[in-house]
């Protein structure tokens, strides 16, 4: 602020305007455009401009652009000067009586104008179908990531072409998919770099290969299994390598069929049609897995695939953090 003899007289000149005093008690009651206080202030924006030009040189406004816009508020700690104090005061009498404070909730409504013409008319930026997820999905999972207690790493057992990639790599700070086939791998790799996931590694490989060993490390926080368990031969076996890829502590999440009677799915390479919520606790505890739940996942969640009329469950379970079998 200004000390010397010669800048407070200064001072006291800029604030020897009526229009600034009155300019300057409205940008300390709410942070506004030029174009805002044009209008509180019925002056035009270029004489808004020229009185607003000295409060700033004085340090008594802040400025901030924004685009092409150019908003002001009081300046930090320019009410702390009893000159400056007396002179707001002074100001917001002005605008109490002129009508303009109260006319500033009425400025900050009109600001949501746009955006609820906008809205009422369906045009929301980046909407898909009703049916469909958002395209900005991405961008919410981001925001759920630091919720997650442990999200080092997670591992998407049979990640084919990389969809549930779309979920997990802004969820986790690595994300391993797996896949024996270098086709659908090759379909993934598309995916990850249109996606710019710089996040996630693909390995090509058995669960109890040594890549995979390799990738997976100490374990995962997280190891996902979606729809496969009903395609392996031996799903005890299967259970189990999914299982050794889990850090003490971590969780591993399968997603497959409740048991059903639909034959044709075996010409999708189904070998089970689907499994008991009893079947899965039992497989899941066999593998040394502890605190097993099964629940359903309502249709609507299932998308539009040939298996959509098929019920399908979820099944979470834990390693123990000594990582023994229980």
């Amino acid at each position: 602020m200004l000390e010397t003899a010669t800048n407070r007289w200064d001072l006291y000149r800029v604030l020897s305007e009526p229009v600034r005093l009155r300019l300057l008690a409205l940008a300390a009651e709410e942070e506004l455009a030029i174009g805002e206080l044009a209008e509180l202030l019925e002056e035009s924006q270029p004489n808004v401009s020229r009185h607003a030009a000295p409060l700033r040189s004085a340090g008594l406004l802040a400025v901030r652009r924004e685009g092409t816009r150019t908003l002001l508020k009081l300046g930090d700690g320019a009410a702390n000067d009893a000159v400056i104090a007396d002179a707001l005061a002074s100001g917001r009498a002005l605008c109490e009586a002129d009508g303009s404070l109260a006319r500033i909730a009425d400025v900050v409504r009109a600001r949501e104008a746009l955006g609820r013409e906008f809205f009422a008319k369906g045009g929301a930026r980046g909407a898909s179908a009703p049916s469909g997820f958002p395209s900005e999905l991405g961008a919410y999972l981001s925001a759920l990531a630091p919720l997650l207690p442990d999200r080092a790493l997670a591992i998407d057992a049979g990640t084919g072409d990389g969809g549930l990639l779309e979920v997990l790599a802004p969820l986790y700070d690595k994300v391993v998919g797996i896949d024996r086939s270098e086709a659908q791998l090759a379909r993934a790799k598309e995916r990850i770099f249109a996606r710019g996931f710089a996040n996630v590694e693909l390995v090509q490989g058995e669960l109890d290969g040594r890549d995979v060993r390799r990738a997976a490390g100490a374990g995962a926080d997280a190891v996902f299994a979606s729809r496969l368990l009903h395609h392996a031969p031996r799903p005890a076996v299967f259970m189990r390598q999914l299982a050794d890829l889990v850090r003490p502590g971590g969780a591993l999440v399968v997603i497959d069929y409740a048991r059903h009677d639909d034959e044709s799915m075996r010409d999708q390479a189904d070998v089970w049609l689907g499994f008991e919520p009893a079947e899965l606790k039992k497989l899941a505890r066999s593998a040394g897995l502890e605190d097993a739940r099964v629940s359903p996942i309502p249709a609507p969640r299932v998308g539009a695939g040939p298996d959509k009329h098929i019920g399908w469950q979820l099944l979470v379970a834990r390693k123990n953090k000594k990582g023994a079998k229980t």
